[in-house]
């Protein structure tokens, strides 16, 4: 019995679960407590009672009503608002974590559970060696995707634990300073630019870390392809409802792994979330470059993003024929020639994507002369219920503008139409062995978008044209500074795609090695036979067969990049005032109106245009308003509106990265800006 004045006339009893390791000590701890007393006293209060002596250093409370953790040791329980009825869990923040990156591979690494996910991800960044860690997130993924993988493992539940790459002895992982591995400030050239590497003068750094040089292998190289078999049991998105399933599943930057229900041990994806690739470089990023090429590879051979079958091939010829192979042999240490590095840094530097608003080079130039350009090109107006009506006019494009004329002798006076292309979508139309090379443009217009194809006579004129259109729908004109290396990139793009059948390259596909299954998307693999695409395959090799490991690579993040679809994650929504569902596609740079049944383009939002957005956190609703009076709103029907809203706020947070800033990141803004006030 314990006499009445020993209980202070407002102290109360609290029930504390102390989730340690030790089975023969008991779990559960009725404390006496008063509200006066701090979070940091009740701790040492518990402690005491348990009476093991071990590190409690790592340890918090778990407040599970709440779903909320008590940090702030400082707060008094009153503070808290902790009452008589409410459980604590006395448990470690570090906890076991399996990811399954990019490349499909699954690491097992300790994660901490407390932080908010933003700078969870920093630290598996660290552990991973791969910089910028503000382009990644973490991804739950849906049941529906899980669908066929459960079907398949019915009869095993035995996981494949010979494919777990286990990092759990990290020491940051372990939520102490430990060495940084490969992950370095300094600059310090740390892999081989063109053979993807770690270089010699870091092999020694691994003997701290948990990323020794066979693992580092693991995640900077591109492993054995996966069976057709397996490719077919992957989940497969078929329409734009499918592919929003995809990217429902966004964790809340803002808010931690405990917060969101994922408990110990869980798997969860790691993804880039962000296609804005900054600051790529071969001498830091051999995981970095590898996650991203693997990312798209797999997003390509299951029709996540479309592309025609001339651009199939291509993808088919980057990943059989040179990535795999240089990955298993020992011709990827050989490449050391410095005209081959100079080549990877000019294929990387047309890879930056930088947002609108980001810092030009030129800025006296494009103040002083806007070039222009003049040519003879064929305008195509689709028709309902006819044909294409095609006709030859004499085209000028000046500014952000196309204008054309009947001839080129009427240029002096006025345009028979001139069109904005500020804020249009612009999609290639493309068949190189066909010698057909278009531009479609999807110019904004009051009730919708205006199409219109333009028909370009060559490679050159159409590479000159596209690159002005690209930029002109960012608003930027022809003076830009990445004007250049636009139309270089198309060309070498086109250059890929160009190829030719020698009786050399296929002249016997059947003593070939190849399971052309395991490059291309199913829709392929029904409509040839393996024979054939293993000869169309190294038909297109032939172009990319003289490239380094490092820089086949590139070229085909690039490749990805130049996709119309490239970028884009879809949501359902219901746009106030509609009374059907609507596809919403966000981009690094726009936000698109889809129909959910036909696919088009509806209309275009450029994030440039946008003065201010807000959620209305009552009704989820996300209200978004631009120049010119323009303004949105809409609910998200497929995942919370918090993503989209996280997604807008994200974006405008990485455009205003720049070099100089040391890789250091302004956390607070990126919180300010996507977190939200819910």
């Amino acid at each position: 019995m314990i006499s009445s004045s020993e209980y202070g006339s407002h102290s109360w009893e609290l029930l504390v679960t102390a989730d340690h390791q030790h089975e023969e000590v008991q779990k559960e701890f009725i404390l006496q407590v008063t509200g006066d007393l701090h979070i940091g006293g009740l701790m040492l209060k518990l402690v005491e009672q348990i009476k093991i002596p071990q590190d409690w250093s790592d340890y918090a409370f778990w407040w599970e009503q709440k779903k909320c953790w008590l940090l702030k040791t400082h707060w008094t329980l009153d503070k808290c608002g902790v009452q008589a009825d409410a459980k604590l869990l006395f448990t470690t923040q570090h906890k076991m974590l399996r990811l399954r990156l990019p490349n499909m591979k699954t690491v097992r690494l300790k994660v901490s559970f407390s932080s908010m996910v933003f700078k969870a991800v920093s630290d598996i960044c660290k552990i991973l060696n791969i910089r910028r860690s503000e382009e990644l997130s973490l991804l739950k993924q849906s049941e529906d995707t899980l669908k066929k993988k459960k079907k398949k493992d019915k009869n095993s539940k035995e996981p494949h634990t010979e494919d777990i790459l286990n990092l759990c002895n990290s020491p940051v992982s372990s939520g102490l300073s430990g060495s940084p591995g490969l992950y370095s400030k300094t600059m310090t050239p740390v892999y081989d630019p063109v053979s993807g590497t770690p270089a010699s003068s870091t092999i020694t750094w691994f003997s701290d870390s948990p990323l020794t040089e066979q693992n580092c292998s693991i995640l900077a190289f591109s492993q054995t392809n996966c069976s057709p078999e397996a490719l077919a049991e992957m989940y497969q998105p078929r329409t734009l409802a499918d592919k929003a399933k995809l990217s429902a599943g966004w964790l809340d930057s803002s808010r931690s792994l405990m917060e969101q229900g994922i408990l110990e041990d869980d798997q969860l994806l790691l993804r880039f979330k962000y296609y804005t690739f900054f600051d790529l470089n071969p001498k830091y990023d051999a995981v970095r470059i590898n996650q991203i090429y693997e990312q798209a590879r797999w997003a390509i051979l299951l029709e996540e993003i479309d592309c025609t079958e001339e651009e199939m091939l291509i993808f088919a010829a980057l990943q059989a024929y040179h990535v795999s192979k240089l990955s298993l042999s020992s011709e990827a240490q050989d490449f050391t020639c410095e005209s081959e590095v100079d080549e990877v840094e000019a294929a990387l530097s047309n890879l930056e994507v930088t947002l609108e608003g980001g810092n030009t080079n030129n800025i006296l130039e494009d103040i002083t002369d806007i070039p222009k350009l003049a040519d003879n090109l064929r305008l195509v107006r689709p028709r309902k219920l006819s044909l294409k009506a095609i006709k030859p006019y004499w085209f000028v494009f000046k500014d952000t503008s196309i204008s054309y004329f009947k001839t080129r002798e009427s240029a002096q006076g006025e345009p028979i139409e001139k069109l904005n292309l500020k804020g249009c979508e612009v999609v290639p139309d493309v068949n190189v062995a066909a010698k057909k090379f278009g531009i479609k443009l999807l110019i904004p217009v009051a009730d919708g978008m205006n199409e219109v194809y333009l028909r370009c006579d060559n490679e050159n004129q159409y590479a000159r044209w596209m690159a002005a259109c690209v930029l002109a729908s960012k608003g930027k004109t022809m003076a830009d500074s990445s004007y250049h290396p636009e139309v270089n990139k198309i060309l070498s793009f086109l250059k890929m795609k160009n190829w030719t059948m020698t009786p050399q390259a296929v002249s016997d596909p059947e003593n070939i090695d190849m399971k052309p299954e395991c490059f291309v998307s199913l829709r392929y693999t029904k409509k040839y036979k393996s024979k054939q695409l293993v000869a169309r395959i190294l038909e297109a090799h032939q172009n990319v067969s003289q490239m380094t490991l490092v820089e086949a690579k590139l070229r085909f993040i690039q490749a990805w990049q130049s996709l119309p679809e490239f970028g884009l994650s879809y949501y359902i929504v219901r746009f106030k005032g509609s009374k059907k569902d609507d596809v919403l596609g966000v981009s690094y740079n726009r936000l698109i109106r889809i129909d959910i049944a036909t696919g088009d383009p509806i209309t275009t939002w450029r994030f440039s245009n946008m003065k201010q957005w807000n959620v209305n956190w009552e009704i989820r609703q996300v209200a978004i308003e631009f120049d010119q009076n323009v303004s949105i709103a809409f609910t998200c029907l497929s995942a919370d509106c918090k993503i989209i809203h996280e997604y807008i706020g994200g974006y405008i947070f990485l455009s205003t990265r720049s070099k100089d800033q040391n890789e250091t990141l302004d956390e607070d803004l990126f919180h300010k800006l996507t977190g939200g006030q819910e």
